[in-house]
């Protein structure tokens, strides 16, 4: 039971701080399906910046400010150049999946995994079977209650909904949304940076190309399925990774009597479902249309 545990926080974190950065943007009025390109974009900028530079602390500002350039990138096609989000999202997610490919074939000359000699910190042996999680683990619960926190009892989380809401209203009390949706992108920037960070150095200490394989997307369906709330979204995103752990179990335990096609696909198949009955009970698909008829674009 333990080891499940470890297995669902290990597969769970690095989608929660992706799946927070979602409900920012969510908040904002933009449904960003550019949560793949950044977290990747984050992944591969931690281990670059790491192995190159020979520093953690400068591979993880590294991944920050590359997340956060991607961020402004996408504020700046729906703001300024009045691009559909859905389609910027998108565009930034190829660009991130591409753009890390190519990162490695400039810097290595081929396509291979590239391994870092650090990680992140760890709980240690103290910990007991704990002691693999890394500190972005442990801050992981901090980071979403200062989020609920944030956009629920907080006067800038209160602007944050008016602009994603009613943003005509919230420009005739003196709130620009604009500016008001940059800082929501920004902010998700740097958590699809810790992300990433947590998913390629957290355990394994290596970056391979696609190695986010949907987690973005999966993040943004925690965001529907949770209903745009913090702490929705965090329950959506245990669940998918609860499915991923128990895939990952049943390959220990059944071996080849199941066909580990199934047993990958599962969380997708979970994510599927998740958003299907979002769509049924809260109208997930009507309320995202409304949302961005909102838009001021």
């Amino acid at each position: 039971m333990i080891d499940l545990l470890v297995s669902i926080l290990r597969a769970g974190t690095p989608l929660i701080y992706v799946t927070m950065a979602g409900v920012l943007a969510q908040r904002a009025g933009v449904w960003n399906l550019g949560l793949e390109g950044l977290m990747i974009a984050g992944a591969c900028s931690a281990v670059l910046g790491t192995v190159l530079t020979g520093s953690l602390p400068l591979g993880l500002l590294i991944a920050v400010v590359v997340c956060v350039l991607g961020s402004v990138l996408l504020w700046a096609v729906i703001e300024k150049l009045k691009a559909n989000p859905i389609i910027a999202g998108l565009g930034l997610t190829g660009l991130g999946l591409g753009g890390t490919n190519l990162a490695v074939q400039v810097v290595y000359g081929s396509e291979a995994a590239v391994h870092s000699t650090v990680g992140l910190p760890r709980l240690g042996p103290d910990f007991g079977p704990f002691g693999l999680l890394s500190v972005l683990v442990v801050a992981m619960p901090v980071v979403v209650i200062f989020m609920w926190v944030l956009l629920r009892r907080t006067r800038f989380g209160l602007k944050l909904a008016a602009c994603g809401e009613h943003p005509f209203a919230a420009r005739s009390v003196g709130v620009d949304p604009s500016r008001m949706r940059l800082i929501a992108l920004s902010m998700g920037g740097v958590l699809c940076a810790l992300g990433g960070a947590e998913l390629a150095m957290g355990t394994l200490q290596i970056f391979s190309t696609n190695m986010t394989a949907g987690r973005g997307f999966m993040g943004f369906a925690a965001v529907i399925f949770g209903g745009g709330h913090p702490l929705g979204a965090t329950g959506a995103a245990f669940f998918f990774s609860l499915v991923e752990a128990l895939g990952i179990k049943a390959q220990l335990t059944f071996g080849e009597a199941v066909s580990r096609d199934l047993l990958l696909a599962l969380p997708y198949l979970a994510t599927v479902l998740g958003v299907w009955i979002s769509g049924r009970l809260r109208g997930g698909a009507r309320a995202a249309s409304t949302s961005l008829e909102l838009r001021d674009y």
